[in-house]
């Protein structure tokens, strides 16, 4: 859902499609209260620069709803422009794209950091149209990335080499690792333990970051 109205709801598809819905528009009502509603908008394989395997992940662009970006297992991540639906820029990717991601309070940058197949995260400047830098340290694909709310230079990585990594974008190497299976950190009891890939999302209030796990896990482990 879009951040400036909290009102468009923007998805990805794995018939490679993304589509926009108007969350205060309902088109019908089942059993009299559920709202069903119809895409607004909608980019799926027809279209001449649309997506051809699955859109893993869709975003808007933090500051309005003029811009969003899709990521697909077709190795690409556009920029679309939503009242034209056309493509404003794309970057090919070495492998599938699992997670793409924006700040939420950048601003002095227009970054996406995106995960694939690859073990690089790669930084791509909108502003630029091109790759600004890549974050080297995963051993294996990439499944999530979350920045941080309190800091528009800080991002997080989940990875499928089990561990969750910390980086300050303006300096080489992370400066955290939570690894469940390796390390030290890794080993200390979680606050919230339900019984491995890593899937993360960071709170609201920048505390506590939310783990998903594989073999159907949840952590929650604190920042500090």
């Amino acid at each position: 859902v879009d951040l400036t109205e909290g009102r468009y709801l923007l998805s990805g598809a794995s018939d490679g499609s993304a589509a926009v819905f108007d969350l205060k528009d309902a088109t019908e009502y089942e059993a009299g209260f559920i709202a069903k509603h119809r895409s607004i908008l909608l980019v799926d394989r027809q279209h001449q620069h649309g997506h051809k395997f699955t859109v893993s992940k869709a975003i808007w662009y933090p500051v309005d709803t003029g811009l969003f970006v899709t990521a697909s297992f077709d190795n690409y991540v556009k920029v679309w422009d939503t009242n034209s639906t056309q493509v404003v820029m794309d970057f090919k990717m070495p492998g599938k794209v699992y997670s793409a991601a924006m700040s939420p309070i950048a601003t002095t940058h227009m970054l996406i950091a995106t995960g694939s197949a690859d073990v690089q995260v790669r930084l791509c400047d909108i502003a630029s149209g091109a790759f600004t830098h890549t974050l080297s340290g995963h051993h294996d694909g990439i499944m999530s990335l979350e920045w941080s709310t309190s800091s528009e230079w800080i991002l997080m990585s989940g990875g499928c080499d089990g561990a969750i990594r910390f980086w300050d974008i303006r300096r080489a190497g992370c400066f955290l690792i939570l690894d469940q299976l390796r390390s030290q950190l890794g080993r200390r009891p979680p606050i919230i333990d339900s019984t491995t890939d890593n899937v993360c999302l960071l709170s609201p209030f920048t505390f506590y970051l939310l783990v998903g796990l594989v073999i159907s896990s949840e952590y929650i482990c604190s920042q500090g």
